[in-house]
């Protein structure tokens, strides 16, 4: 978990600082009609939490307030689990900015909030089963919020696997069709195009194809959609074959949830991935009060 060795928020670069723009502008592209009604007085709000969660996205609704001229003091720290009703954090500044960073803010801080907490809800199962195996999130994420879902997964405590295409090279089932189905021919091109810096992870169907990814020296094999007790039977088979002859991960993906994940956990497995965590994961309800 990287949140006990540092701050996640040093993690990001100033980039996302373009996206809070890009979504402000979103929201606000020509006149602020109801900004015009309430003026720049200065003002006051309370960030409420409404319902039970994790705090992740901190440095997002930061940013959408800094851009806007207002400061924001938090109450709990991020990674903090929320008890309804709690006062949050109190966003002061001009009244019309407050209003006009309030429905992007709240936003992003909600759903961030609900990715942080369904991983650490499935982080949690999964320890109580087998600790020493760890819990991936997936590229599947929202178009233009990548950074802000990848950076809640972190929060929830679990391994955001690659962020990017280019972070390593994942040879899935058409990339092998596409190479005539041979692994080893997939896996030497990957190989000689990320070198030593890029790892490669090939999906597999069969305990066959991944030992035959593991032959081609494939660093991460990905038992894809096995059913639990074949995840088990392959996973000791494999690392037993070769021990002591190969170094490699074994990863399990398809159709993981809070209900099943313990039943794919054992030891010889190293990595459970799923975009459950962050794909239509119920988000942490926030509101945002003006002192009156």
């Amino acid at each position: 978990m990287a949140s006990k060795y540092g701050t996640i928020a040093h993690l990001l670069n100033p980039n996302y600082k373009t996206d809070v723009t890009r979504w402000l502008a979103e929201d606000c592209p020509t006149f602020d009609y109801g900004g015009f009604v309430v003026g720049e007085d200065p003002g006051e709000a309370k960030l409420l939490g409404k319902s039970s969660g994790m705090l992740a996205g901190v440095p997002f609704f930061d940013e959408v307030f800094r851009q806007l001229d207002c400061t924001v003091e938090w109450h709990f720290p991020e990674g903090h689990t929320i008890t309804p009703i709690a006062h949050v954090a109190t966003v002061r500044g001009p009244m019309r900015k407050i209003l006009l960073g309030e429905r992007v803010a709240l936003n992003t801080l909600a759903r961030c909030s609900g990715i942080a907490a369904a991983t650490s809800h499935l982080k949690a199962i999964l320890e109580s089963h087998s600790p020493t195996t760890a819990l991936a999130g997936t590229r599947k994420t929202t178009p233009g919020f990548r950074i802000a879902e990848k950076y809640s997964i972190l929060v929830g405590g679990a391994d955001q696997h690659r962020y990017d295409l280019s972070a390593m090279t994942m040879l899935k089932d058409n990339h092998i069709w596409a190479r005539g189905g041979d692994i080893r021919a997939a896996v030497t091109a990957a190989k000689a195009a990320g070198g030593f810096a890029i790892k490669v992870d090939v999906e597999c169907q069969s305990e066959e194809e991944a030992s035959e990814a593991i032959e081609a020296g494939a660093d991460v094999v990905m038992l894809d959609n096995f059913s639990a007790e074949g995840v088990k039977v392959a996973s000791r088979s494999l690392k037993e074959r070769y021990k002591g002859k190969r170094e490699f991960l074994i990863e399990v993906s398809g159709g993981l949830t809070p209900e099943n994940v313990g039943m794919y956990a054992c030891a010889e497995v190293d990595i459970l991935s799923t975009s459950s965590i962050h794909q239509g994961v119920k988000h942490v309800d926030f509101s945002l009060k003006i002192v009156h």
